[in-house]
This record gives C-alpha cells, structure tokens and sequence, in this order.
C-alpha cells in the first residue's frame, strides 16, 4: 500500500508537468487547427533559460534568497520563451495559414529541429546538472516490509508542482471564459473568418495564444529542471510528444481534457515503471491512447468536430 502510494504521488507530479505542456498544444489546435511541434522545444528552451538565469544570480551576482532567485528566473524565463512562441508563430504559422495542412505542420517540424541544434551547438551536448535546491517534505506514512521500511513522502518541491499546476489551470480557465481574450480565442475557434468581420484582431488572438502556451512551458521548464536536476538539448522531443499525447487522449481542444490526459500519461508511466519493466512505459502510455481513440476518437473530454459546409 504504501509503495502505492508512493508512486501515485510521483505520477501526479509527473503528470502536472505534462499537462503544463499540453495545455500549449491544446490551446493552439482549439484555435487553428493546428499542431505545434516545435512547443516541446519551447519547454526545452524554457528549461535551460532557468537554468543560465538561475546560475547567474546565484554565482555571479550573489543572490541567496531561493523565493526571490525562482521569482526572478520563472518571469525571465517566461518573457524569453514567450518571445521565441511568437516567433514560431509568426515564421513557420502565419505565413503558411492558408495554405494546405501539412505544410505549417512540416515547417513547425523544421523549427523543432532548428531550436535543438541551435541549443545543441550554442550550449553543447552534455547534460546540464543543477544540484537539489527545494529539499525536504512530508512523510505521510511508514510501513515495513520484507524488502525493508518504506517510507512515503510527499516533497516540497512535489507540493509545489501540483499547487503551481492547479493555480495556473484556474487561472487558464477563468481567462478563457472570463475575458475579452477568451471570448475572441473562442470566436476565432467557432469561425476565424466571422469573427474577423465583427471586429476581433486574428493575427493578434492567435500570437497571444502562442504566446501563452510558451510561458505555461517555460513554467513546466523550470519545475522539470527543479524536480529532476537534469536538462540537455532533447528533453524537449520526448516531453513534447508525452505532452502532445496527452493533449490528444483527453481530447484536444479542451483545456482540462489537456490537464487530465498529462495526469493519465503521467501515471501511467510511473505506475508501469514500478509494477512492470521500465523499458516498456512509453509502449504503454501509447498502447493506452490507441485503446482510447478507439471507443472515444475526440478523446476523454474533447468534442466531436463539426465540418462547416
């Protein structure tokens, strides 16, 4: 039981990082239509600029504060993703809008590939380390077993993720259906071209998304960095794609179908990885969504697509 647990408390953690991502996935196609793949390499972009902008206020400018450095280093690191969100956008979206459908998704590709060859050379191939900096928690129970005590622990920095994850999930949401962005976001869903006529700003509508879904990942990016203490240039490919299943599994299009897929692909990994081999988790998380499509092809909370004729 207590082993249990344990895990269910590291997949929800796990799971909040990926619905942190999916969100950015979700929230583009509920818009356009259209896949972001370079958004994993926005999280991974995220990650390292925590990481140069954390090191620079603690080694270089002496800063020993942990609050304000995270403070500092989650804003800088959302304003500069944001910015490379809006530079996707307008380079490989914008221009590319009308045309056929595969041809934004080939180029978004394309800027997957660029953003990690340009970290790969500008920061090189070796795995950047960051010693533990949120250490502790709460023990919630201790059992003993033959294979010895087990001790289940809720960390700080776990605490932090989910509470982090809820707070910006409510926050998403009431700014989807609560303001006059959320309002022209979901007119430009309905009809992109209507709701041009009756006013709403498109090209402005869609780069604040992208812009949004960038500084959510720039978040996921430092608490990724946080939890784990390890970064390189490829994190961005596979969380991308965790995330982007995720997105799909609880039905793109809806943000807390994103939510609630990340959780699901987050527990389905951890629970595999501790009952079953390691090596096949990622089988697993895949088998799962195919199985899902199957019954539920828009997925646990998405909606079935209307064709407009």
């Amino acid at each position: 039981m207590e082993y249990f647990l344990q895990q269910l408390i590291n997949g929800l953690t796990l799971g909040s990082i990926y619905g942190l991502i999916a969100i950015g996935y979700t929230m583009v196609y509920g818009i356009i239509g259209m896949i972001n793949f370079a958004h994993g390499d926005i999280f991974m972009i995220g990650a390292f600029i925590s990481l140069a902008v954390f090191l620079v206020l603690t080694t270089v400018l002496g800063f020993a504060f942990l609050p304000v450095v995270l403070l500092i280093v989650v804003i800088v690191a959302m304003l500069f993703t944001s910015v490379w969100g809006w530079t996707v956008e307008r380079l490989a979206y914008r221009p590319l809008r009308g045309s056929f459908r595969l041809a934004p998704l080939i180029t978004a590709i394309g800027m997957s590939i660029v953003l990690q060859n340009f970290v790969q050379i500008t920061q090189g191939a070796r795995v950047k380390p960051l010693p533990p900096q949120i250490r502790g928690g709460i023990t919630l129970l201790e059992g003993n077993t033959d294979a010895g005590t087990i001790v289940v622990q809720l960390s700080y920095m776990q605490i932090i993720i989910v509470v982090t994850t809820v707070v910006l999930m409510t926050i998403f949401t009431l700014l989807i259906t609560r303001t006059a962005l959320g309002r022209a976001q979901r007119a430009c869903e309905q009809d992109s071209k209507m709701a041009a006529l009756l006013g709403v700003d498109v090209d402005q509508t869609i780069s604040l998304t992208f812009i949004l879904g960038a500084a959510l990942a720039a978040v996921a990016g430092l608490m990724f960095l946080l939890l784990y203490g390890v970064i390189d240039f490829y994190i961005g490919f596979l969380a991308g794609i965790k995330a982007f299943t995720a997105a799909v599994l609880g039905g793109i299009g809806s943000l807390p179908g994103a939510m609630l897929g990340g959780l699901l692909i987050g527990l389905i990994e951890v629970f595999w990885s501790a009952y079953f081999s390691i090596e096949y988790k990622d089988v697993a998380a895949f088998s799962i969504l195919a199985i899902v499509l199957i019954f539920l092809p828009s997925g646990l909370l998405g909606r079935p697509e209307v064709e407009k004729v």
